[in-house]
């Protein structure tokens, strides 16, 4: 078992304590909606952690692949109090994350596509967006909250069974399959980013090169198809299972056997499934094609949070783009302490 020596070990239990009362004050601040106080005062830290959420449903409860609808807008209200912003992948990748100084980078990502994640309501030919679905849950937050941006990533499937096919169709869930290019065209026009995740959730493992580029390389077009001249960027791979031709999940083609046409693709960013917490796009070590993420259900994120802060590895912006902020020794001997 690893000892710190005697003083790392005394900074880190008055750490633990310190971090534990300042929770317990951002949890406080949660239900009135304000920024829990002491974030500006945060230590800057652009090497640490980055936090990419991985959602998938929402439903009625909590279960391994749905978060019910409340817990969602709690996972919103605590992010928000606990100092943290919404960026989207694209943005991390190349190194646009602008925030205030104290503040912190959060990427939300929506796997599958599926009508919990994106709905309307049909009032009498006008539609509205469910404001029980993710979007509708992220527009009214936004709303109450300004400074909370469109910037999540939705990794979609335009043929997944079961209305996973851009948020929903044939009435399932009672969506229409023609209001499915609507909704991912809005997505677009609102600034939320949009991903590939292969025609209907391939496991790229057990296919062929061939199948693999077909997958990967007709999802890409179908999302150009709903949203004309989109350059999909990032790709997440289906069940975090990697093709067993890896360099196929970053770039590859497929030549349409009817008329010959090759579409290609080759995306700067690429989602694993799980992993924890993402490195900083200016740590040494990171790896765009490689991005970690946390899986949400249950009590993951809280979890996470937790750990986030205990390890004082934390991303915490200097507020000033032009230069990278780098912790004091002291914290960064602290960080590795708490690992």
């Amino acid at each position: 078992m690893f000892r710190a020596p005697r003083s790392i070990a005394a900074l880190l239990l008055a750490a633990v304590a310190c971090q534990g009362a300042s929770r317990t004050a951002a949890l406080s601040t949660v239900a009135h909606g304000e920024v829990a106080k002491g974030t500006a005062d945060r230590v800057p830290n652009e090497l640490g952690r980055i936090p990419i959420l991985e959602y998938h449903l929402l439903g009625d409860s909590d279960t391994r692949w749905h978060v019910e609808r409340n817990h969602f807008r709690r996972d919103l209200e605590r992010l928000y109090a606990s100092g943290y912003r919404p960026v989207t992948v694209s943005e991390v990748v190349d190194k646009k994350i602008d925030l205030p100084a104290g503040l912190s980078p959060v990427v939300f990502t929506f796997d599958d596509a599926g009508p919990s994640q994106f709905s309307y309501i049909d009032h009498n030919g006008t539609l509205e967006i469910d404001p029980n679905s993710a979007v509708g849950i992220w527009l009214a937050f936004h709303k109450e909250h300004p400074d909370w941006r469109n910037k999540a990533t939705f990794c979609l499937l335009p043929a997944g069974a079961a209305g996973h096919a851009f948020f929903g169709e044939k009435g399932i869930e009672g969506q229409k399959s023609e209001w499915r290019f609507r909704k991912v065209r809005f997505l677009a026009e609102q600034g939320f980013e949009l991903c590939g995740h292969t025609l209907w959730h391939a496991n790229l493992g057990k296919y062929s090169d061939a199948v693999v580029q077909e997958q990967i390389a007709r999802g890409t077009l179908a999302i150009d198809s709903a949203a004309p001249g989109y350059r999909v960027r990032t790709f997440a791979l289906p069940l975090g299972v990697w093709p067993k031709n890896r360099a196929l999940a970053v770039s590859g083609e497929w030549k349409n056997p009817h008329g010959g046409k090759i579409a290609r693709y080759d995306f700067d960013a690429v989602l694993e499934v799980s992993g924890g917490p993402a490195r900083s796009p200016y740590d040494p070590a990171f790896d765009a094609k490689r991005l970690t993420r946390i899986e949400v259900f249950s009590n993951a994120l809280e979890h996470a949070l937790d750990q986030l802060e205990l390890s004082g590895n934390r991303y915490v912006s200097d507020g000033d783009p032009s230069k990278v902020a780098r912790p004091p020794a002291s914290s960064v001997a602290l960080g590795r302490a708490a690992h």
